[in-house]
């Protein structure tokens, strides 16, 4: 159990401020330094007539077309659910540089020791590369686990304030997370709520521990270097420490502050982990990886709400249609067993035994090796004796490939479950390159570079012994590429403009048959947007049919972070991040010392109660 302490700010405001329009990669009414947030006339309601049960109805907004609307937020004012109207919004909890109570910095990188980051120019590190927040109520109060996409990786905890009658959420209070009893954290990418109330984290693109086996490669990679100010030391780096999932539960009782317990869960493998997502039955996990030919993972664990120890499967795609987005028979690849304190020992070494490292593991281009294309990167591998396990978890997408499985997906994103329908929603960012190649298992006849999402139907398999194994795998609704003329708003566009560009982060709100997506392009659509997809109309004919727009995000930021809660005290939340405004594209567009760049860590509505399990 690790206890928090507030780290008192070093800097005074003026130099935090200054750091913030050097450093690449929400708010409450007083941020003098926000975009407006736009919530257009909804128009006249539809009126009359008698209420239907269980409908959900946003009132959409239109794409950004001005210059000025492509800076600000736009957000549905208005929802229908059960056909009663309810204003909502877009509203800012946090953004990147505030603080609380004077105390933390929200953003703020820190080392090992918890001490603040500098740049080379002695500012504050301060990212905008907020993602995933979550909202976890403990007793009476309410905490949220808000995570960054970072070398090193952050997390802060805040905790929120609830108007009992309107449901608006506020900012309390706010705490850095110490990370070093997980050896730090690595590029917290998306993240999940478990059924026993747990924050779920991941870290993605897990540094390659062929090519970056010390401090030395490391930093002299652009990517990982900055890795390297979390240690006293350089030598202290092993890329097997970064690459997996993370539980963190709050521990609150009564007003003390409250405390945290982090796991790394070794037993789940190592992957470029976009978002884990534990089922119903809080045994099964299914796993999405990111990146190049990558794969589809399955983890059954032993035991009911403990993560700790189980069995991690890797899909095999029998593909039974190429045209449109292709379409498999899912087969699952065992990989094995293990248990967090088998693979802990291998990637800390014990007494006497040294840290595992990649050649202790794999031969390169020896006789007999099996060809292999992972994450991006060809290569010929053979598995040395008795290393079986251990692969299966410091390398779990390579021994994958050599078991036969999958790994041939392309920017594989989000994940998220309809228990209604028994069916499974995986984004994939872009159909290219490993999917399409003409080589392999996925032989997908065309690209299509503005993505897609993939629906999985689910049902019990006595073999592996869950009742959530998904049997197959094809694409429900997939982007459209299109091309604008010159003097068009969306001259930038390069996929429909009422249509998807490049999903990633996906949820499902349950009982209403909607599926929510997010974005994470540049040039597919110049600002990103999140829909409202219902399910009950689309139309394999046509890739518009059933999507509302019912967020956008200013001008090079990102998505992130869409997570629906059907019932907090009341009210329903659809959490969202809007991640580095101005640091993906357009950074042209950001004015000198201008502080719009600061990224925005709120939610849209609130929404009425809509737990269906409660009635």
């Amino acid at each position: 159990m690790i206890p928090f302490t507030k780290t008192p700010l070093a800097l005074k405001l003026g130099v935090i401020l200054a750091a913030f329009a050097l450093l690449p990669a929400c708010s409450d009414d007083n941020d003098r330094n926000d975009p407006p947030v736009v919530t257009p006339d909804p128009g006249p309601g539809d009126g009359g007539g008698e209420t239907p049960e269980r409908t959900l109805s946003f009132t959409g907004v239109a794409a950004p077309a001005s210059d000025m609307e492509k800076r600000q937020i736009l957000a549905s004012p208005k929802v229908a659910v059960n056909g009663e109207e309810y204003d909502i919004g877009f509203h800012t909890l946090l953004r990147s540089g505030d603080s609380v109570n004077s105390t933390v910095v929200f953003g703020q990188l820190v080392d090992a020791a918890g001490q603040p980051l500098y740049d080379e120019d002695g500012l504050l590190k301060i990212t905008d590369a907020n993602e995933h927040t979550s909202l976890l109520p403990i007793g009476d109060r309410l905490f949220s686990v808000s995570q960054m996409e970072t070398r090193p990786g952050a997390m802060f905890l805040m905790e929120l304030d609830q108007n009992p009658e309107t449901g608006e959420l506020s900012t309390k209070d706010l705490w850095q997370v110490d990370q070093s009893g997980v050896d730090g954290g690595w590029v917290h990418c998306a993240a999940s709520v478990t059924p026993w109330n747990a924050h779920l984290a991941s870290e993605e693109y897990e540094p390659d521990a062929r090519t970056l086996p010390t401090g030395v490669e490391a930093a002299a990679d652009g990517y990982s270097a900055g890795m390297l100010d979390y240690y006293a030391d350089d030598s202290q780096w092993n890329p097997y420490f970064y690459g997996w999932n993370i539980e963190i539960n709050v521990n609150a009782e009564g007003d003390v502050a409250p405390t945290t317990d982090l796991v790394k869960h070794y037993a789940m493998g190592r992957l470029a982990f976009e978002l884990s997502y534990v089922m119903p039955d809080s045994k099964t996990v299914y796993m999405t990886d990111d990146g190049t030919n990558v794969g589809l993972y399955m983890f059954i664990a032993d035991t009911a709400g403990d993560l700790s120890a189980g069995t991690v499967y890797a899909a095999k795609w029998n593909q039974t249609s190429a045209e449109g987005l292709g379409a498999a028979d899912l087969e699952w690849v065992s990989l094995g067993h293990a248990s967090n304190d088998e693979i802990s020992a291998a990637v800390h070494g014990s007494e006497g035994v040294p840290a595992v490292t990649f050649n202790d593991i794999f031969d390169v281009d020896a006789e007999g090796c099996v060809a292999t294309a992972t994450n991006g990167n060809e290569e010929c591998l053979s598995l040395k004796p008795g290393m079986e396990k251990i692969a299966s978890r410091l390398e779990t997408r390579r021994y994958a490939a050599l078991m036969g499985a999958t790994t041939e997906f392309r920017k594989e994103e989000g994940v998220t479950f309809d228990p209604d329908g028994s069916k499974l929603y995986v984004a994939m960012s872009e159909v290219g390159k490993g999917m399409t190649d003409g080589v392999g298992h996925v032989q997908i006849a065309e690209a299509n570079a503005c993505g897609a999402v993939y629906q999985l139907d689910v049902a019990a398999d006595s073999d592996i012994g869950s009742d959530y194994v998904a049997g197959n795998m094809y694409g429900l609704i997939g982007g459209i590429p299109a091309e604008y003329p010159a003097d068009s708003p969306f001259a930038s566009y390069r996929c429909d403009a009422d249509a998807i560009a490049n999903p990633d982060n996906v949820t499902f709100i349950t009982g209403y048959n909607t599926l929510i997506i997010g974005e994470d392009t540049g040039s597919g659509h110049q600002n990103d947007v999140i829909w409202s997809l219902n399910l009950d109309d689309v139309d394999a004919a046509d890739s518009t049919a059933g999507l509302t727009r019912i967020q956008t995000t200013p001008y090079g930021s990102e998505t992130t972070s869409p997570y629906w809660y059907p019932n907090i005290n009341g009210f329903g939340y659809l959490m969202s991040v809007i991640q580095h405004p101005y640091g993906e594209s357009d950074d042209d567009k950001l004015a000198p010392g201008s502080l719009e760049h600061r990224a925005y860590t709120g939610y849209v509505g609130p929404f009425p109660a809509m737990d269906v399990t409660a009635e």
